[in-house]
């Protein structure tokens, strides 16, 4: 009896540790593209929706911000409780629930409705996609992770654009008399396959040591990124009433009470839901500086000219998702060499993709002035081609960089800090470059506001390029 309890404590202390194959590696990526897509894909298909659901403006203003808030809000929530009750689990969990959600969303048969589900919607994208990760970070190592960790920035960045040029596609195609519905039920058949992998191919990592959920912790997040995010993405629209200016005010305080309860709890000996001693991590804390201006400017430049060409330079929803498509390309077979450019030059590589993404954004507010209103996909193709393997150059060895020292514990939560942070910036990038190109049209003319968009975002280009001189030279 003693020889069988010590043969099998023996199997257990030697097992090998969970190994993410090459199926369960385009399973986890099919999850992380999901929530992605679904964050772009409802920009080009809102005027049909406030046509068909008699919705005002500012109700689909919620129908955007209602799914980006929720998903902002919960993502660290979602990393924790992938830790403690395990990734795959969870993983599962939310991606079923993103189904069920979008198959609501693409039923919903009023305005409030189509709002209500797409929170839930944005839950479920919390609960699925930290799991993403952080079952990389737990289940692969050296050159296998270097290389999904590539394949992931590969497919985030894919993913944004691809969310912009599926929906125009999907609203035009109007299959089965579905219209603008069809950009959220085209998830369903989607989660049903991705659920059938999932079980099958991923699998299961939790933390050695689980750390409980941290209430308070919790409740003070989420209400400071809903203080600072709600009356940004829904001012414009409501006029700017007095409640978004009082809680633009009440950010900084509920922020730093915040970080004083987290602080406190770590002094305790208690586990905070952000512990503070992440940010002790260098790679960590200068990644996630360099994440926001990229992402705001990322966001809001996939606004703007979408807007832009479709009621500035008159094209359709089709024609002006597929002016996208090179810049789509570029960035993914560029990421693809991300992993061995940076072996070989390291974290330099990061700042002479500023300096390229620079170039195409500049390349791009030229040709705007100099051929609009004859503007489409000819004129966009050499700024935005080149711009897009500026931002292939950026993003995937970025989030290689944050996470590359997080211990495997604490991936859930690392995974959830960085996405929280890229959520949150890309919504700040539509509500701040958004809000200065519609005040701008007015005044100026579509022309030159969005030449003045885009050279805002070219400083914001610059300023990444600064930042990542202050990178590690090399990636763990």
């Amino acid at each position: 009896m003693t020889e069988t309890i010590t043969s099998r404590t023996a199997g257990r202390a030697t097992a090998a540790p969970p190994s993410l194959g090459a199926l369960g590696l385009f399973t986890v990526l099919l999850g992380a593209a999901l929530p992605l897509i679904d964050f772009f894909i409802v920009n080009v298909a809102l005027p049909t929706i406030g046509h068909d659901l008699a919705a005002s403006e500012a109700v689909l203003e919620l129908v955007v911000a209602g799914y980006g808030l929720a998903y902002a809000v919960l993502l660290v929530l979602g990393g924790r409780l992938g830790d403690l009750f395990g990734r795959r689990r969870l993983f599962l969990g939310g991606m079923a629930a993103f189904g069920l959600t979008s198959l609501a969303c693409g039923l919903a048969p009023s305005a409030w409705t189509l709002v209500a589900a797409r929170v839930a919607q944005g839950a479920a994208s919390a609960a699925m996609l930290p799991q993403v990760l952080a079952t990389i970070q737990a289940a692969t190592a050296g050159q296998r992770r270097a290389r999904a960790m590539g394949l992931y920035g590969a497919t985030a960045g894919l993913s944004m654009v691809a969310g912009q040029i599926l929906g125009g596609v999907l609203v035009a195609a109007d299959i089965a008399g579905t219209g603008w519905r069809s950009v959220f039920l085209v998830n369903v058949p989607i989660v049903l396959v991705g659920l059938f992998l999932a079980a099958r191919a991923v699998p299961e990592t939790r933390s050695q040591r689980p750390e409980p959920v941290d209430g308070p912790g919790t409740v003070l997040l989420a209400l400071s990124l809903l203080a600072l995010l709600a009356p940004l993405t829904e001012g414009r629209a409501a006029g700017w009433p007095l409640w978004t200016w009082l809680s633009l005010a009440a950010f900084p305080f509920v922020a730093a009470a915040f970080y004083a309860v987290e602080r406190r709890a770590d002094r305790r000996g208690r586990t905070p839901l952000v512990p503070p001693s992440l940010f002790e991590l260098v790679s960590l804390r200068r990644g996630l500086v360099m994440i926001v201006p990229f992402s705001i400017g990322f966001s809001g430049f996939m606004f703007v000219i979408a807007v832009a060409l479709q009621q500035g330079a008159g094209l359709g929803p089709v024609t002006a998702g597929l002016a996208l498509v090179p810049m789509a390309v570029v960035f993914f077979f560029v990421s693809l060499a991300g992993p061995r450019l940076v072996a070989r030059h390291g974290t330099r590589v990061v700042t002479a993709g500023a300096a390229v993404q620079g170039l195409g954004v500049a390349l791009m507010a030229l040709a705007v002035w100099r051929s609009w209103p004859d503007f489409g996909f000819v004129e966009l193709l050499p700024g935005a081609s080149i711009a897009g393997a500026g931002q292939a150059l950026q993003l995937p060895v970025v989030f290689r960089i944050v996470l590359s020292e997080v211990p495997t514990a604490r991936a859930g939560v690392g995974s959830g800090v960085m996405i929280t942070t890229q959520q949150s910036s890309l919504a700040l990038g539509v509500a701040t470059l958004g809000t200065l190109f519609l005040s701008l049209v007015p005044g100026l003319g579509m022309r030159d506001a969005l030449v003045t968009t885009l050279l805002v975002q070219l400083a914001g280009v610059a300023l990444t390029g600064l930042l990542s001189l202050r990178l590690p030279r090399t990636v763990g």
